[in-house]
């Protein structure tokens, strides 16, 4: 399940990118506002993945414990640092949010997409 929610940040996250994106090209406000929004929900769906996935290396026998699950905690929380960081940004107004906002965006975009990417293989290597 962790990794099922930590694939669903990935279009909150990408949204975020694109409202910053429209926002750099267009300067009406109201796309900072809409990034702000589904950074928010990105960040409550990283909570929830990076609990998860505590839980699961906790309770899961040493044996099965390897890099790979705690690559992938490392870069859930890695997801939520940059995605707060981005969150303060787009809590400025417009102008004070754009290179950096845009910045941060498109890291937390990569790095949330990398935590999927192993998430979503260590789930297929768990069925095998």
């Amino acid at each position: 399940m962790h990794a099922v929610l930590a694939f669903s940040t990935l279009p909150l996250f990408l949204g975020a990118l694109l409202s910053d994106w429209a926002y750099a090209r267009t300067y009406e406000i109201q796309w900072t506002n809409f990034a702000a929004w589904l950074i928010t929900g990105g960040l409550a769906l990283t909570c929830l993945a990076l609990v998860w996935t505590a839980l699961d290396l906790l309770l899961r026998p040493a044996a099965r414990r390897g890099r790979v699950g705690m690559t992938y905690l490392v870069l859930l929380l890695a997801s939520l640092v940059l995605g707060s960081a981005n969150a303060l940004v787009h809590a400025k107004d417009g102008w004070a949010a754009m290179p950096a906002g845009l910045l941060l965006s498109v890291l937390v975009l990569l790095v949330a997409a990398a935590a999927s990417v192993i998430g979503l293989g260590s789930l297929r290597r768990s069925r095998t």
